[in-house]
């Protein structure tokens, strides 16, 4: 385990073989020259979720209208990322007014710009050509599928400690207990629908994993 920021430099200095992150640390490596990309974790799992906005239970009862306003703003953030990449990478690098990130404006239009997956599609990196994925995208809808496919694999995966637990664990349940959409159902229909983000209107979909 190592912390994101320090992972270019360690594959530089070969301390490390090489390393699964999301971007742009990823893009940072190939830029500086150290590193390359083998493969996206988005040409296994179309479409997998990289983040997710957590919100204290105790806001969503006593403050949901607060609540909603936080999901509200995310949903209206992504879509004006997705349509506006080149500026969403100049607002969020290191020369950008705000300095949001202390990441290059290089790295980032690396990174958010939708033309850059097709060079990967084109030297076999990527497999899945159809799914038309790209480097990064932002869509908001947290799919109780892909959490319910989530448990499942961490059964399957090997970690330290004492995961008896995981056994015992349901994945709808876990899904049911763990997700609550109202809110951003709201605000998908106050943007114009699950439809502006290329998501079906029933906000239903079927995981797809293929290595």
């Amino acid at each position: 385990v190592m912390p994101p920021a320090e992972m270019v430099s360690a594959l530089a200095a070969g301390s490390i073989a090489g390393f699964i992150v999301a971007d742009p640390f990823n893009a940072a490596a190939e830029i500086a020259g150290v590193g390359k990309v083998l493969r996206f974790s988005g040409d296994v799992w179309k479409n997998h979720a990289c983040c997710a906005t957590f919100l204290a239970e105790r806001d969503l009862v006593e403050r949901p209208e607060w609540a909603q306003r936080v999901t509200t703003a995310l949903v209206k953030a992504q879509l004006w990322t997705r349509d506006n990449q080149t500026d969403a990478a100049r607002l969020l690098s290191s020369t950008g007014e705000g300095r949001y990130t202390p990441h290059p404006l290089r790295t980032l239009t690396k990174v958010l710009a939708a033309t850059d997956y097709t060079s990967y599609e084109a030297s076999g990196v990527v497999h899945h050509k159809g799914w038309a994925q790209r480097r990064i995208d932002f869509q908001p809808y947290p799919f109780a599928s892909y959490t319910e496919e989530l448990v499942r694999a961490i059964r399957q995966t090997k970690v330290e400690g004492d995961i008896r637990f995981l056994e015992a664990l349901d994945p709808k349940f876990v899904a049911g207990d763990l997700v609550d959409d109202r809110f951003v159902r709201k605000a998908l229909n106050a943007v114009g629908g699950p439809q502006v983000f290329g998501l079906p209107a029933d906000l239903l979909r079927k995981e797809l994993v293929q290595v």
